[in-house]
């Protein structure tokens, strides 16, 4: 017999024992700063769960529970997780307790053989992601989506064990992030879109409450304000930016590659630290992205200059540099992420900033760019990376997809979905699923563990899931 789940875990074992009955009435026991968490995943009241560092929230007597968590220390994604005769017990670190979680949503949701749906089968998983990073990467320059969408992406992400969560908040169309400081940023500049749509932008309060949804989750939000080119939406907003003095023009096109800042103008170090140091007080991970990609007009060794100036900056403000593929040409601070995107493009620059000292994300167009067409004629997307059917998004190896690239420093897999041709919710996750549970699998399980047909076969049963939760998606028949 075997379970739907996704992505497919390390062990699984059957063993003895009477499913679990989980509703909106079972009882859990966990550490009390998970209780969002347990509420949000399990879909539960967080009267129903007793904080082991606190009373039962309703004051009763404490009661038996059905599902208990117990926290370990450390930060890794691993979990133990034992079901049957009652109770599932979940054990791990805070992230491991997180993602076993999402498990036990997929082990009570999707039947088990002879079991119906909202039982949790007799079984003992053990269970640890492939990668330390899987990510998504959301365009909202091109066009705009608000809170509400972004929290269901967030939502989608946790179901499937991604941890990091890329906002691609500025591009010649739009910016938007508020910026105290520069208010004309999101005036002028936070109401345009491809299209000339009425765009929108998120104020501080708006980005804070999405880091939060995110960290409830244990997910990371990497935010992007992409330099030196894709940069018209802030020459719109800020004149000074421009060698003439004068706002640039609004563009709500799709092409790219015509705009640039240059560091001879004063203007410019300025603004670069004023936004970063901004972005790093109200985003609590790691690293700042800090875009590189696509600037066409500038010469090499100007672009070498400027990335590596991009990267200090935001060592200066306190976070770690991610930059897109091309940047590896610079001279790169230790610590730097270099992000693979182009399919097209030589991957050597990439590999000798490996070997130097930097980590890489994998972000393959030709595999994990979720906005391409499925097939030729589809009706949203791009194609300059060839059609993406979800057998392309899931039958590659991380480890093997650029020669010469050192294993240990493939830091991880991010899919990447671009708005160009993308104005409704509905059509986001149209291009997300099912791609993005295939993506899920291949950051997290181990490859000798992976085969494309069984893998269809999983995936098929989640649509259901979908469906309840109110997600577009892709009836590709490669799965369905």
């Amino acid at each position: 017999m075997t379970l739907p789940l996704v992505p497919v875990p390390t062990r699984l074992q059957w063993h003895q024992g009477a499913p679990v009955s989980l509703d909106q009435s079972v009882k859990v026991r966990a550490p009390h700063h998970l209780a969002p968490a347990v509420a949000g995943m399990l879909g539960i009241a967080e009267q129903h769960i007793m904080t082991t560092d606190g009373a039962w929230a309703s004051g009763q007597d404490q009661p038996s529970c059905a599902v208990v968590l117990s926290e370990t220390t450390g930060d890794g994604e691993g979990y133990v997780l034992r079901a049957g005769d009652g109770v599932v017990a979940l054990t791990g670190s805070r992230m491991g307790l997180l993602r076993g979680l999402a498990t036990v949503v997929q082990l009570r949701d999707l039947a088990a053989p002879g079991a119906p749906a909202g039982q949790v089968p007799a079984v003992h998983i053990e269970d640890e992601p492939r990668l330390a990073v899987r990510g998504l990467m959301i365009d909202v320059a091109r066009h705009f989506f608000g809170v509400a969408s972004i929290k269901r992406v967030l939502d989608l992400m946790a179901a499937y064990k991604f941890n990091v969560l890329h906002l691609h908040l500025s591009d010649d169309q739009g910016w938007r992030i508020e910026v105290p400081s520069r208010p004309e940023l999101t005036e002028r500049s936070g109401g345009t879109e491809v299209g000339g749509g009425p765009g929108g932008f998120f104020t501080v309060a708006d980005y804070q409450e999405i880091v939060e949804h995110a960290a409830v989750r244990g997910i990371e939000v990497v935010p992007e304000i992409d330099m030196p080119g894709h940069v018209n939406a802030a020459q719109h907003a800020i004149g000074a930016l421009n060698d003439s003095g004068e706002p640039a023009e609004p563009y709500t096109g799709i092409e790219v590659g015509f705009s640039k800042l240059s560091l001879a103008n004063p203007a410019t170090a300025a603004f670069i630290d004023e936004v970063l140091a901004h972005l790093a007080a109200i985003t609590p991970g790691e690293y700042l992205h800090v875009g590189g990609d696509e600037v066409h007009q500038m010469p090499r060794e100007e672009y070498r200059e400027f990335a590596r100036h991009l990267a200090l900056a935001a060592r200066r403000a306190g976070k770690k540099p991610q930059l897109w593929g091309e940047a590896a040409v610079a001279e790169l601070p230790a610590g730097t992420r270099v992000q693979l995107w182009d399919s097209n493009a030589d991957h050597a620059p990439v590999v000798a900033a490996a070997r130097a000292g930097a980590g890489v994300v994998l972000s393959p167009g030709d595999r994990v760019y979720l906005d391409m067409k499925y097939h030729q004629g589809y009706e949203l997307g791009l194609d300059w990376a060839g059609y993406v059917q979800v057998r392309d998004s899931y039958d590659w190896d991380p480890a093997q997809y650029a020669e010469g690239l050192p294993p240990e420093a493939i830091e991880g897999v991010e899919a990447a979905l671009w708005t160009e041709t993308l104005s409704r919710e509905e059509h986001l996750f149209t291009m997300l699923l099912p791609r993005l549970v295939a993506v899920a699998e291949v950051g997290w399980s181990a490859q000798e563990q992976r085969e494309w047909e069984d893998f269809a076969s999983r995936a098929r049963a989640h649509a259901p899931l979908w469906e309840d939760g109110g997600y577009a998606y892709h009836r590709s028949t490669q799965v369905f």
